[in-house]
């Protein structure tokens, strides 16, 4: 058997229920973060949500305590609990014998999902899993079919139709970050009347817009550790009608890419070499002519908080999708703070 495609799941979530294991695994987090709000729908009924929903994280949960968790029984309702486990690939390098002889007889009281990176094929607990749970691997498609999954997106998302140029247009302005093209098109979908469709005048008049650009200017300014000048940018985001799902979606790429150069070059260290900040950022994709500004922003940064960027994010995009109760704001000007306080600034 082989996974299945995050995007088949996406399309048809009805025809893929959730098991009493599931693996999510690959870096795309929007396209994970979907994977979870899909799962967890399935699972758990709105009455039940906050009491039979636990999460733990990867580097810092026992077995034991997994254990505990997906044998306790659900406090209301006859429905079963959601254990999520984040960034689970430490967990499972420690945990894999103890996971691989619960794969075999899982609890039915509890749905426990696994949030990976990486799921190689050729184990044990794979091969396991594969074939009563329920294994998603989440990757973003290849660039030359971002402008179908555009229309397709759109249609099934936003219930809104895309003309086929109306999507090359996005994806040259925006580019193949899914969860950046999904906030375009949300906000595209708004713009257009019931039965009406996504045309190239309105790409052209409203994507990349003065909010994109604002946006950018925000992590410039929360990169070069201006904190408050930050947030006032923000806050004037916000006053414009742009929503915070969509500046977490603009500043991702650019933090995954900050976040994937830092983990470059630690990883080299532990092999006792050495990578230059210019090769470590090409090597994630920064083009040319941002490489300056770039890695003065990286080296700003330094390596700790490089090293969380991907756990800052994931956490911001489950909040604003349903995780917290606080107000986004908060949410987004938690992670601003994060990213620009010196305080942090350990090397």
């Amino acid at each position: 058997m082989k996974p299945i495609s995050i995007h088949d799941f996406l399309w048809n979530p009805s025809q893929f229920s959730a098991k009493a294991i599931c693996v999510v695994y690959g870096k795309d987090p929007f396209l994970k973060s979907h994977a979870v709000r899909t799962l967890r729908a399935q699972v758990l009924s709105e009455e039940d949500a906050e009491f039979s929903l636990t999460r733990f994280e990867g580097n810092s949960i026992e077995f034991i305590d997994l254990l505990k968790e997906v044998n306790t029984l659900v406090m209301f309702g006859g429905g079963r609990r959601f254990v999520m486990i984040e960034e689970a690939d430490p967990f499972v390098t420690k945990y894999r014998s103890e996971l691989e002889e619960y794969a075999e007889k899982p609890s039915e009281q509890a749905v426990l999902l696994l949030l990976l990176e990486l799921f190689p094929s050729n184990t044990r607990l794979f091969k396991s899993i594969i074939e009563t749970g329920l294994v998603i691997e989440a990757t973003s498609l290849p660039e030359k079919e971002i402008p179908k999954w555009i229309v397709r997106w759109s249609k099934h998302h936003h219930k809104t139709i895309c003309d086929p140029d109306a999507a090359e247009m996005i994806f040259q302005r925006i580019g193949a970050e899914h969860g950046l093209l999904d906030q375009e098109l949300a906000k595209l979908a708004l713009m257009v009347a019931p039965k009406e469709k996504i045309t190239t005048a309105l790409v052209e008049k409203t994507v990349g817009s003065w909010r994109l650009q604002s946006t950018f200017e925000m992590l410039d300014l929360a990169l070069a550790g201006q904190t408050a000048a930050a947030i006032r940018q923000l806050d004037q985001l916000l006053l414009s009608g742009e929503t915070a799902v969509g500046i977490l979606a603009q500043i991702a790429a650019t933090l995954r890419k900050l976040a994937a150069a830092t983990q470059l070059i630690i990883d080299a260290e532990k092999y006792g070499k050495k990578i230059s900040l210019t090769t470590a950022l090409k090597q994630t994709g920064v083009l040319p002519y941002h490489i300056v500004k770039t890695e003065k922003q990286l080296k700003m940064l330094g390596r700790y908080r490089g090293a969380k960027l991907l756990n800052w994010l994931l956490q911001a995009d489950l909040d604003l999708k349903g995780a917290s109760r606080n107000d986004p704001r908060i949410i987004l000007e938690t992670l601003i703070i994060q990213i620009a306080d010196p305080r942090l600034r350990i090397l």
